[in-house]
């Protein structure tokens, strides 16, 4: 027995509306971006871990990275919207935008545990780690995606180069 094949991940009208769209372009820019941030603040969080040095500046990288991860998810949120017609949960990222309020609720309870003094320094690093292994699943989730949608493309193009043949 053979696999159904997979729904493509976008409607022709949906990958035009995506080709169009300048969020497609912010998305781009900013992923890359907030994975450096990413990359700098979970360096900092480990090596103040390990050594007990560096609070300030891990714990501002933290800030940062949720700050950028706060930008990404609106402007993701617009473009679903463009795309999709909503700004959320649309079908063909579903899932990926549950792990996202779960990714964003671990960012977003760090700044409040840091705002109201709820935990001490090390209760912050580690709500911090907390949020970092969910950004990395979730980020691992949206290249899964990425990798699908042009892999649809590239169907898409043989079969335009078979039919014209």
């Amino acid at each position: 027995m053979q696999p159904q094949p997979r729904k493509p991940l976008y409607t022709p009208e949906e990958r035009r509306r995506r080709d169009q769209s300048p969020w497609t372009l912010v998305q781009g820019i900013l992923a890359p971006v907030q994975f450096l941030v990413f990359l700098i603040s979970l360096y900092l969080v480990l090596r103040f871990l390990a050594t007990g040095e560096g609070e300030s500046v891990a714990t501002v990288s933290i800030v940062v990275k949720t700050l950028v991860l706060y930008a990404i998810m609106i402007t993701g949120a617009i473009w679903e919207r463009e795309v999709f017609g909503r700004y959320l949960f649309a079908p063909a990222f579903f899932w990926e935008d549950v792990f996202s309020m779960l990714v964003l609720g671990l960012h977003t309870a760090y700044l409040v545990a840091l705002a109201t003094g709820t935990l001490d320094t090390h209760g912050l690093m580690l709500l911090a780690l907390a949020a970092y292994a969910t950004y990395v699943i979730n980020a691992a989730q949206f290249l899964i995606k990425l990798r699908a949608a042009r892999l649809d493309q590239a169907k898409d193009r043989e079969a335009l180069v078979e039919a014209a043949e």
